[in-house]
């Protein structure tokens, strides 16, 4: 299921690699999505952003680096998790890599098993709800093992669609998504859905976590989309 499992971009031109990384994540349980060169990669992160860059050093077009310092330079992608693919072992090259805003080096070659240890240790610390067996967003509460959602002490009772959108919301509280984002993330970019379907969800949504009288903490941005939000008290 589309959405639920996190999304991996790998950026980097030798085919190869590619295949290898591409087999091994894909294996660990994670969607992958790969580009050859950095302008693509910029385009990618906009239109589906993932979970966790792989980004090679040296790249056609624009090199790693710079995409590296693009991402972090933009309030959307200032916390992507980032590990940088080098065939660079030098030391200075390590640190000009970790000052351009990457989280994490893996020279090449590298252990298929030990970048995906890495992969998984980075999502860990940077979405700790890929590891949790619940998540928490202001008073609602949704018990990922049980399929279960509660605000305060009324259990909520959803649709499929409508608990993977609050899913995809819990998981990144605050962050606002557009209408195509969420039918990528929650229908999957292989489905073909009108952009209309989301606010009928979101309107079920909506009504689903209100009817006990709480906070809506479903926020319309106009022209931009949606995002979860805990009230500011």
């Amino acid at each position: 299921m589309s959405g639920l499992k996190p999304r991996i971009l790998i950026v980097e031109d030798e085919t190869a690699v590619v295949t290898l990384l591409r087999y091994n994540l894909e294996h660990e349980g994670f969607e992958v999505d790969a580009v050859s060169d950095g302008e693509e990669a910029l385009v990618a992160v906009d239109e589906n952003p993932p979970d966790l860059v792989l980004l090679d050093w040296m790249l056609p077009q624009l090199s790693g680096i710079e995409v590296c310092r693009q991402l972090r330079r933009r309030s959307a992608t200032k916390q992507l998790p980032i590990i940088m693919l080098t065939a660079r072992g030098e030391e200075a090259d390590t640190v000009r890599g970790l000052d351009a805003g990457a989280d994490d080096y893996v020279p090449k070659p590298f252990s298929p098993a030990e970048l995906t240890a890495r992969v998984h240790a980075l999502l860990r610390r940077s979405r700790p709800a890929l590891s949790e067996e619940s998540l928490t967003v202001a008073d609602i509460r949704m018990d990922l093992a049980a399929h279960r959602v509660r605000r305060g002490e009324t259990e909520i009772k959803l649709g499929p669609t409508e608990y993977r959108l609050l899913r995809h919301f819990m998981e990144h509280p605050g962050r606002v998504f557009s209408r195509e984002q969420l039918l990528d993330a929650v229908w999957g970019r292989d489905v073909y859905v009108e952009l209309r379907t989301v606010d009928v969800h979101i309107r079920r949504l909506r009504k689903a976590l209100n009817d006990g009288g709480g906070d809506d903490l479903i926020r319309t941005v106009r022209s931009a989309g949606y995002a979860l939000e805990a009230p500011a008290h």
